[in-house]
């Protein structure tokens, strides 16, 4: 594992800016072939919403990742998925995904999350270490196919 950029800073999203559009536009096609741009007035939504947080990663004052952590509740308590997590080819390999992780874990516990931290792992793509904020939380790789259920009969 490599060891975090000590310059990688991770911030939250709070307005959309020419320089978040920006990194949209970089990023989102390193993420997916077939995604396609929102609309700005889908980034404000994304960031203005209580069940979303837009996390950034930084280095040298750059965006070079983001990664978006969703809150909703279930019976059993807050859950917290991590989604499209993406960071610039050219900053790979650097930690910054691994910031972007740790952020996204912590903040999940601050707000209140109590049951598993999950990251949607898209095939294609290496799944994400499990990181333990504590003894009891851990962000671990998930998928559509892994998380159904056995049926229980013909």
């Amino acid at each position: 594992m490599s060891q975090p950029q000590s310059n990688v800073v991770v911030e939250v999203a709070e307005r959309v800016t020419p320089e978040l559009e920006e990194a949209f536009a970089k990023l989102l096609p390193q993420l997916s072939s077939s995604g396609k741009l929102p609309p700005r007035s889908d980034i404000e939504e994304m960031i203005m919403s209580p069940a979303t947080q837009l996390l950034l990663a930084r280095s040298d004052g750059k965006i070079i990742g983001m990664l978006m952590l969703v809150l909703f509740r279930i019976p059993t308590g807050l859950r917290a998925w991590i989604e499209d997590v993406v960071v610039d080819g050219d900053a790979r390999g650097k930690g910054a995904g691994e910031a972007l992780t740790r952020a996204a874990v912590a903040s999940a516990i601050e707000r209140g999350a109590r049951t598993s931290i999950s990251r949607r792992a898209r095939r294609a793509r290496r799944p994400t270490a499990c990181i333990s904020a504590s003894a009891s939380s851990c962000a671990r790789p998930t998928s559509t196919a892994t998380n159904r259920r056995p049926s229980s009969g013909p």
